[in-house]
């Protein structure tokens, strides 16, 4: 995994999600609530983090600082991923297929946010599996974790980045 250190690029957040959870306790239901938020560079960059308080805001920046601990690298080629990949977590299944310029986004929701904050502006993806935002999130980054662009696959091979084209 490509691990990046958040002090020194500029990250835009975004909420995918908030839940109020509830206690039920002796004296009445207590509310809690958790927020998953995703943070980017919008350039290769992305993260994912999850947040729990008492209170909205408090959630949200919880979630904020969590996700600024996970940052990954993404290999990103002319707007696009640079092949299809499949990414799995718990019941969470995606697909993400690379597209010609001027596609846009095509996915849905949760998935929608990680790409867009990550700088992908052309991609096809489908989720597949479960619809809870916790694992399409961790799903989506999985897949974004196991992309590798031809470059680091001639260092892994130890050829010239021609002969991965042309075999």
């Amino acid at each position: 995994m490509k691990r990046v250190k958040s002090s020194d690029i500029e990250l835009k957040d975004r909420l995918v999600s908030i839940q109020r959870v509830a206690k039920v306790t002796k004296g009445g239901r207590t509310f809690s609530f958790s927020a998953i938020v995703i943070v980017g560079d919008e350039n290769g960059v992305v993260g994912y983090g999850l947040g729990k308080a008492k209170e909205v805001t408090e959630a949200i920046a919880k979630g904020i600082d969590d996700a600024k601990k996970n940052l990954i690298k993404v290999p990103i080629i002319r707007g696009t991923v640079p092949h299809s990949q499949k990414g799995k977590y718990s019941g969470g299944r995606v697909l993400i297929k690379p597209a010609v310029s001027g596609t846009g986004v095509l996915a849905g929701g949760a998935m929608r946010a990680v790409l867009e904050s990550a700088g992908i502006t052309d991609v096809l993806a489908k989720s597949t599996g479960s619809s809870n935002p916790h694992n399409v999130v961790k799903a989506t980054i999985d897949a974004l974790v196991n992309m590798r662009d031809a470059y680091t696959v001639a260092q892994q091979r130890g050829v010239e980045l021609s002969k991965v084209f042309n075999g």
